[in-house]
C-alpha cells in the first residue's frame, strides 16, 4: 500500500523525459565559476588569491561561522580572480575564476570505484569530516549537512528519513542516481545512521520510480534496519514535514523543525555525497544535474562540476534557447526562473528546464471567485488567498497571525488556482517581509 501525506497536495504532469537517460559525464568547463555562497548561511571565505595553483578537491573556500559551508575546486588551474560572479538571478556574488588545466586531483583522494562498506568512523569524526567536505543538502535546500546533523541539546533523533521523492515534475537526477549508485547510496544511508545514533532509516520513493523502489528494496533486504517506503505521486511530498507526515505518521508543529517530531531528513544526492566523503576522502565538487524541457533536444542527466557554466549543459543536451521562452533552475513548481545563462552549476543545482513561449506565458490573472481551492491545495493548512490579501494591503501582523512563516512557497496555491492569481508571489513577499519584522524584535 503506497503512503502520503494527509493534508493539501496537487497532481502536477511528471513529464520525466530524462528518465531513462543514463548518467554522463559533462565536459570540463575552460573556465569555472566557483560561487563562494552556495548554501543557506554564511558566505565561505575566500582562502585563494590570483594567480594560485589549485587542484581538484583543494579549500577555495573556508566556511564563515556553524552555519556555512566550505568551497573545493572543482578542477585544477590556474586562479584568475577572486570577483563578483552573475547567480542564477541576476545578482552578483563573490565567487573564485578558475583557468582550467588538465584535471590533476589531491592524491588523498580515492578515485576508484571499488565499494568500501565497512564504516570505520564514529559519529563526530563522521560529522567532521562531512562538514571539511562542504556538503549540503542536495534537494536544492543547499542546508548545510553538518548542522543538520548536530543534534540539539535535549532532542533526540528516533528515525532517519532520505528523500527520494523527487517530486517535482521534469527532474530526474535523484532517479537515476538511485538506479546508478544504489550500492554507495546504501552506505552512505548507513552512515548517516551512525552519525545521528538511530537504528532505523527510511527511504521515501514515489510510485513513479518502480524500478528505484525494487532495486533499493532488494539491496535493504540484505540490510538491518532500512527500509524502502514506496509513495503515492503527489507534490509536494518532497518537502521535509510532508515527508516526515508520508512515512512515520508524524506531523512537525508550527515553526518548529523535523528533529521536533523525532525525524532528521537528507536528499538521497546527499547521502551519496556523504559516502563519498567519509569513505573516499572526496569532497562535494560535483553533482547530477537534469537538463530537460521542451526546447531540449536530448533530455539528459550530466554529472557536472561545480562552477560549470549553465550555458555549456544546455549546448550538450541540444537546448535551444531562441524557442525557449524561459529558463528555468531547478523544477516548474520551486525553480527559478534564470534572469541570463551567465551563472554555473553549484552545489544546489538539481535541473535546468527549457520550456517552450507558451508554457513560459504567464495566464492572465482574474478575479479572485472564492472557490477555496488554493486551500485545499495548501499541504501546509494555510489559507493562500487570504495571505495574499494582507500582503497587498501591508497587512503584516495578519499576515504573521496567519501562519504566513509557515509557508514552504510550494506553488500548489498558484498551481490549484482557476482565476490564475498570483498568490505566491504575494505570500513570497509578505512572508520575506513579516521575517524581517521578526528579525528586526530578536535583535
Amino acid at each position: 500500500m503506497f503512503k502520503t501525506f494527509k493534508i493539501g497536495g496537487v497532481h502536477p504532469e511528471a513529464n520525466k523525459l530524462s528518465a531513462a537517460n543514463a548518467i554522463v559525464g559533462a565536459q570540463l568547463p575552460k573556465t569555472a565559476i566557483i560561487p563562494l555562497a552556495q548554501h543557506i548561511g554564511a558566505p565561505a571565505n575566500a582562502v585563494v588569491q590570483k594567480g594560485d595553483k589549485v587542484k581538484v578537491g583543494q579549500l577555495i573556500g573556508e566556511a564563515n561561522g556553524f552555519v556555512s559551508a566550505n568551497i573545493h575546486s572543482s578542477v585544477s588551474g590556474t586562479v584568475s580572480k577572486v570577483d563578483l560572479a552573475v547567480d542564477v538571478a541576476g545578482f552578483k556574488k563573490p565567487a573564485v575564476f578558475i583557468d582550467v588545466e588538465g584535471d590533476e586531483w589531491l592524491e588523498t583522494i580515492d578515485r576508484t570505484d571499488t565499494l568500501i562498506e565497512e564504516i570505520k568512523d564514529d559519529a563526530k569524526t563522521i560529522v567532521g569530516k562531512i562538514k571539511d567536505a562542504g556538503i549540503v543538502g542536495m534537494g536544492g535546500a543547499t542546508f548545510p549537512a553538518h548542522v543538520k546533523l548536530a543534534i540539539p541539546e535535549g532532542k533526540k533523533a528516533d528515525f532517519l528519513i532520505i528523500n527520494g521523492v523527487e517530486c517535482e515534475p521534469y527532474l530526474t537526477a535523484d532517479h537515476r542516481l538511485m538506479l546508478e549508485k544504489s550500492a554507495e547510496l546504501i552506505v552512505g544511508v548507513k552512515i548517516l545512521m551512525k552519525a545521528i545514533g538511530v537504528e532505523k532509516a527510511y527511504i521515501g520513493i514515489e510510485a513513479n520510480k518502480p524500478d528505484a523502489i525494487s532495486k533499493l528494496t532488494d539491496l535493504c533486504a540484505k540490510e538491518q534496519g532500512i527500509e524502502v517506503v514506496p509513495l503515492k505521486l503527489k507534490y509536494p511530498q518532497g518537502g521535509e514535514k510532508q515527508l516526515i507526515n508520508a512515512v512515520s505518521g508524524r506531523e512537525v508543529p508550527s515553526g518548529k523543525l523535523p528533529i521536533d517530531a523525532g525525524a532528521v531528513v537528507q536528499n538521497v544526492g546527499t547521502a551519496f555525497a556523504v559516502y563519498e566523503a567519509v569513505q573516499k576522502n572526496k569532497p562535494l565538487i560535483e553533482r547530477i544535474v537534469t537538463v530537460t524541457g521542451d526546447t531540449v533536444a536530448t533530455p539528459s542527466n550530466f554529472r557536472a562540476r561545480i562552477g560549470t557554466p549553465v550555458a555549456e549543459l544546455i549546448a550538450a543536451a541540444g537546448g535551444d534557447v531562441e524557442k525557449s521562452g524561459k529558463i528555468i533552475s531547478g523544477g516548474p513548481m520551486m525553480g527559478k526562473a534564470m534572469a541570463n545563462l551567465e551563472s554555473t552549476v553549484t552545489k544546489g543545482t538539481s535541473g535546468i528546464l527549457m520550456l517552450n513561449e507558451e508554457k513560459a506565458v504567464r495566464p492572465e490573472a482574474g478575479p479572485c471567485i472564492r472557490c477555496a481551492k488554493c486551500v485545499d491545495a495548501c499541504p501546509m493548512g494555510l489559507e493562500p488567498y487570504l495571505l495574499m490579501q494582507y500582503s497587498q494591503r501591508q497587512m503584516w501582523a495578519e499576515d504573521e497571525a496567519n501562519h504566513i512563516m509557515d509557508c514552504i512557497e510550494c506553488g500548489c496555491c498558484i498551481f490549484s488556482c482557476p482565476a490564475k492569481r498570483p498568490i505566491l508571489d504575494y505570500v513570497r513577499l509578505g512572508k520575506n517581509t513579516v521575517g524581517k519584522i521578526i528579525r528586526s524584535r530578536k535583535q
